[in-house]
């Protein structure tokens, strides 16, 4: 950009920087400099340098002004030069009167401007005869320059020069003696041309000619003045010094202006800028969020179980690893997802871009209805992971069941019973043992139908276990069909058996009552006693300390019932005893069987005394203390995690309000809400460790396979999602306070006009919409209401109103599409802020952005690769070239690009 002098039309002030009020005074000042006569050897010495800057520019220049200005000749071309405009054609002839009528004709154009002519002859023969003292003389000093224009001139001297050591700018003589503030002016604009710092204050005559040579070679600006003179007058002449100063102003004024123009272009791209990369890091923490719940919903909807309880043990850890560790980094990024979303609306609504539109399938509500949808998954799956724990340990008790009852009554069938059913023994039998025989098959078929309900509970057990999946159904069913198949060839065995006793029992009659007696008390006793022993074996499932004080009074009974059938047991002894007896007593043989049963008082006093009951009863009363205290346990777990989610589960209700209260009334400046809300995040944030501490409590007893708790209304899912929401309120909230603050720095509010806006807003925002449920008290659901941070229309309308707003039908509902454009039917505190100050904020507009882009390209239509790079940093000018598009209006070269579309584009519809 070319620097111009004085004459340039622009003015001393023009351009940016304080002093434009001051154009209009240029050309007086510069005709008061030309026509005053208080001109000492440097003041005739600058002025002629002045004059030959402007002259320069028509061709010629002068060495002598009383020889050179003599004709008039020029004096008309400086004034032409100076002015821009054309003076009467000058006379042609050297006679003395042609000199004395051109200078006159400069003269009265002089005059035709309204500068005061002081002592000059009517016909300018003072100038044609080489008298040059126009004024009264010596009482004529710098206050013969126009005052505003001077003033003018220092204040820009002074804003340019305050930054550099050593400089000082008070006036225009002493204050230039050192050369430093010369030096630093040109510094300040080209600082290519001088390195300031090596500058010394002690040597003023170097820096002097360091900045007239410098702005002679690379400014186009003269050298009007001496080094020594100016260092060795105590004051140096004011008006040269002006006069070079100038020079200056109109040389830098246009590079001025192209920088102010060049920082709006920078600041617009750098807010472009950032938003962009705000927009690329929502995508991709959107398309990581929506990826990672891709890829988690196919694991949670395998409902494929394992076949044994440990299997499914470790699905569930790991079902509690994903819950406490995966997920809540997921729920924090969903967060600051919406944080992040909201932040950048507010700033594109700020700086007036259009609404960000994420990629389909990433917006915020689809990445809520996502995250909805793996909720949904993820509780389906918890559910079937504690169903099918409880199935499968339904499924060990029930086929543990089954084992021991399977046992019992194989080991009842392998005693000999087929072979005894088989054997013909009464074919040589007398009457008596035939009878025998008769009345021990008897007491075989009540031992057999006893059996029969063991067979049923067998058969429906492995029915059961069938029904309910058991993963070793075959090899159940194949035992369950052994047993059912020996059944049925007992039952025929024992009919076959029978019919031949009767037959035989024709012949023989005789039969020994004691005997028959005996076994007819010893059967049952026995059959008591095999019960006995299965009760006493049996297996149990118990999930409280009630159940298991109901088995140990079940047990006390029993052992309450243990002396009569101990007496049972005498008095069938006793028959024994008597049978005995009448053999010794009659000299019968002993009998050392009994024929009507196989059991014998041994086999009964065996099982009372040493196998069964004296062995099972204490080892069932250690069992069922054991589960009693396995149980007392649980419940002192249940206790203990009842105490702190009572605790917790208030404790979150409580912030979850305080926080909505905070976000309905917040009060004070917007950095102390924020101190407050940062405070009350660290302390929700350190009150964490309760919430890991009653997990641990939670896996204790989901480790222990308990699923209910009768002392809490809190479960641990309860206060998950209570916790979750607390977070999600409370980020919100914060978030909201840092889009306020964003609103009130763009918008250039006062904190009380934010303030007095909030108050208005929260007295119209109704209690409209709860947070969701999740706690249930014994009296139903209970939830927390809160302010919406939204206004119905009829709210707003009443808003606007209470604030002095005089609304017709047609003008609100004007209004009502600038804060609702998309018609949902609800006035957000932002949109109601941004409406507020609409009117008044002072924003970059594309106009303003287009008016700078011209200035960089001196008024050209369209700009260049090379005037980009050159005016704007390197950053910027690649950024603005990748995007413009070729200009295609006429006249303009090869590569030129549309800054007026890419202009308009920055607050349009378009993907910068």
């Amino acid at each position: 950009m070319q620097p111009e002098g004085l004459g340039a039309r622009e003015g001393p002030f023009a351009g940016s920087g304080g002093g434009g009020e001051y154009m209009e005074q240029e050309e007086d000042w510069d005709r008061d400099l030309l026509l005053d006569p208080a001109w000492e050897k440097q003041q005739r010495k600058t002025f002629t340098a002045w004059c030959n800057s402007h002259l320069r520019k028509a061709g010629t220049q002068i060495e002598n002004i009383e020889d050179d200005f003599r004709n008039g000749l020029k004096l008309m071309l400086l004034l032409e030069v100076i002015s821009g405009e054309r003076l009467p054609r000058p006379d042609k002839g050297k006679m003395r009167f042609h000199k004395i009528a051109n200078v006159n004709k400069a003269l009265d154009f002089i005059a035709s401007k309204g500068v005061k002519l002081v002592s000059i002859g009517a016909e300018g023969e003072e100038i044609v005869d080489r008298n040059l003292k126009m004024t009264a003389g010596d009482d004529l000093d710098a206050s013969s320059f126009k005052t505003s224009a001077k003033e003018g001139l220092l204040l820009w001297c002074q804003r340019k020069t305050a930054p550099y050591r050593n400089v000082n700018v008070q006036n225009f003589h002493t204050s230039w003696k050192d050369g430093l503030a010369l030096c630093a002016l040109i510094h300040r604009h080209r600082p290519d041309l001088i390195d300031y710092a090596k500058l010394r204050k002690d040597d003023p005559i170097g820096n002097l000619n360091t900045a007239f040579e410098v702005a002679e070679k690379y400014l186009d600006i003269p050298k009007m003045l001496d080094a020594e003179d100016i260092v060795n007058t105590p004051k140096p002449d004011e008006k040269a010094i002006m006069t070079y100063v100038s020079c200056f102003y109109h040389a830098f004024a246009g590079a001025e202006q192209a920088e102010t123009a060049a920082n709006r272009i920078c600041k617009v791209l750098a807010v472009n800028q950032e938003n962009e990369k705000l927009m690329e890091e929502y995508e991709k923490l959107a398309s990581e969020l929506l990826e990672w719940i891709r890829r988690t919903i196919p694991w949670l909807e395998n409902r494929v179980g394992e076949p044994s309880m440990s299997a499914m043990q470790r699905k569930l850890e790991d079902f509690r690893d994903y819950r406490r560790l995966h997920k809540p980094p997921r729920v924090q990024e969903k967060c600051q997802l919406e944080i992040n979303f909201n932040t950048l609306q507010t700033k594109l609504r700020l700086s007036h871009r259009p609404a960000f539109m994420p990629s389909e399938g990433k917006l915020v509500s689809d990445i809520a209805n996502a995250w909805r949808g793996l909720e949904q998954v993820e509780k389906g799956y918890e559910d079937w992971l504690l169903s099918e724990i409880r199935r499968l340990q339904r499924l060990q008790h029930l086929a543990e069941k089954f084992r021991q009852k399977a046992s019992l009554h194989e080991a009842w069938t392998r005693a000999g019973k087929e072979e005894m059913l088989s054997q013909r023994d009464y074919d040589s039998a007398s009457l008596q043992e035939v009878r025998a025989l008769l009345r021990r098959h008897e007491a075989f078929e009540s031992d057999l139908a006893a059996h029969q309900d063991r067979v049923e509970h067998i058969a429906a057990l492995a029915q059961e276990l069938n029904e309910l999946d058991y993963h070793e159904a075959a090899s159940v069913n194949s035992r369950c069909q052994a047993i059912c198949d020996q059944w049925d060839n007992l039952g025929t065995l024992t009919q076959k058996r029978r019919d031949a006793l009767e037959r035989m029992e024709k012949l023989l009659e005789t039969i020994d009552q004691l005997q028959l007696e005996f076994a007819r008390r010893a059967a049952p006793f026995n059959n008591w006693l095999d019960g006995a022993v299965e009760d006493l074996q049996d297996v149990w499932l118990v999930h409280s300390v009630e159940e298991t004080q109901s088995l140990l009074t079940a047990h006390d009974q029993f052992k309450a019932t243990l002396p009569e059938a101990d007496r049972e047991r005498g008095a069938i002894m006793g028959i024994q005893g008597e049978i005995q007896k009448i053999c010794q007593t009659y000299g019968l043989r002993p009998c050392s069987t009994n024929p009507y049963i196989t059991l014998s008082p041994q086999d009964i006093n065996t099982k009372w005394d040493m196998v069964s009951v004296r062995k099972l009863v204490p080892s069932r009363d250690q069992t069922l203390q054991e589960e009693l205290a396995r149980q007392q346990v649980n419940e002192r777990l249940r206790r203990q995690f009842a105490a702190q989610a009572n605790a917790i589960g208030p404790w979150i209700q409580a912030k979850v309000e305080e926080v909505g209260r905070l976000a309905a009334g917040l009060a004070g400046s917007l950095e102390e809400q924020m101190a407050g809300l940062r405070q009350q995040e660290q302390n929700i944030i350190n009150y964490k460790t309760n919430i890991d501490r009653l997990e641990g409590d939670h896996q204790l007893l989901q480790e222990s396979l308990v699923f209910d708790n009768k002392h809490t209304v809190y479960s641990m899912e309860h206060i998950r999602v209570g916790w979750e929401q607390l977070l999600t309120s409370i980020a919100r909230t914060i978030n909201e306070v840092e889009n306020q603050v964003l609103t009130r720095d763009a918008k250039g509010l006062s904190q009380e006009q934010l303030n007095e806006f909030r108050a208005s807003f929260n007295h119209f925002d109704r209690v409209s919409r709860g947070l969701a449920l999740w706690g249930k008290t014994l009296g139903g659901w209970w939830r927390l209401e809160t302010k919406n941070g939204m206004m119905e229309p009829d709210d707003f309308r009443a808003c606007l109103i209470s604030m002095g707003y005089d609304l017709g039908e047609v003008e609100f509902a004007r209004i009502m599409t600038m804060v609702d454009p998309n018609a949902a039917g609800v006035v957000t505190f932002q949109a109601f802020i941004d409406f507020m100050t609409r009117e008044t904020a002072e924003t970059d507009t594309a106009e303003q952005v287009v008016a700078s882009f011209k200035i960089l390209a001196g008024d050209k239509n369209y700009i260049t690769p090379e005037e980009l790079r050159r005016e704007l940093p390197a950053e910027q000018a690649e950024y603005c070239i990748r995007r413009m598009v070729p200009y295609k209006g006429s006249g303009a070269p090869a590569g030129a690009l549309d800054y007026v579309a890419f202009s308009s584009a920055l607050y349009g519809e378009s993907d910068l």
